[in-house]
């Protein structure tokens, strides 16, 4: 159990925020990991596997949470085994609490295609909350340039709703800087992004984008929604 109450969370992440922010991601990483110790966690889609290869350098053994939707593509989950064999990191992988043969039992198929709030709810707000239970800060992946409801994205904040730091570390980053660490140092990528899938999430819900559109534009096309719930406002 922590010994940080709420408060002591968010002074730490109000001084975090404003000290860090012009600080490299390994730097913001190192200061998630010496303050929080083993209750600080890494988190990825695994679009690519850049956010965790920067922790497993500053942080080896450091945990990585998953959310395994079963509606992942096989690239995806191509990126996540390939990183769980070859990086110092412990892989966890998430899922929610129904199957998704049960979830089309209880609410019907392709819930996903009618009711992709309630869908990402079950198969990725819930599963995070749970995987997060044990922790006091977690690290997403999350940059400013990716879409508008980035763009405010702190390095260290405090979420009140979930009574956690989150660290953004990548959040000044650009997709140039994204692309020479890659290059840099051979860091898997989901092969889809090679092929017009500038966000990666659950394959019913993700499509490949067109030049020059909104990078998170390929996520629930046919829906008013961009994001899936497990990031809110800053």
């Amino acid at each position: 159990m922590s010994t940080l109450t709420p408060d002591d969370l968010m002074s730490l992440a109000a001084d975090a925020g404003r000290e860090l922010e012009h600080a490299p991601a390994e730097e913001i990483v190192a200061w998630a990991a010496s303050t929080f110790g083993p209750r600080f966690c890494v988190t990825s889609s695994f679009a690519d596997a850049v956010l965790v290869h920067l922790a497993s350098r500053v942080v080896p053994g450091v945990d990585v949470v998953f959310l395994d939707t079963e509606l992942h593509f096989p690239e995806t989950l191509a990126v996540r085994d390939r990183v769980a064999a070859t990086m110092p990191v412990r892989v966890l992988s998430m899922r929610a609490g129904l199957t998704m043969p049960q979830q089309d039992r209880a609410y019907g198929p392709k819930l996903y295609a009618v009711d992709p709030d309630r869908c990402c709810a079950m198969r990725k707000v819930a599963p995070l909350e749970r995987a997060l239970e044990g922790y006091d800060a977690w690290a997403a992946g999350l940059r400013r340039e990716e879409s508008p409801s980035r763009a405010r994205t702190p390095v260290v904040h405090f979420e009140q709703a979930r009574g956690k730091v989150k660290v953004n570390p990548l959040a000044r980053w650009t997709q140039a800087e994204v692309d020479a660490y890659v290059a840099r140092h051979d860091v898997p990528v989901n092969d889809l992004t090679r092929r017009g899938y500038a966000s990666v999430g659950c394959r019913p819900c993700t499509r490949a984008v067109a030049p020059g559109e909104d990078a998170r534009g390929g996520r629930w096309a046919l829906f008013d929604k961009t994001e899936c719930g497990l990031h809110g406002a800053p």
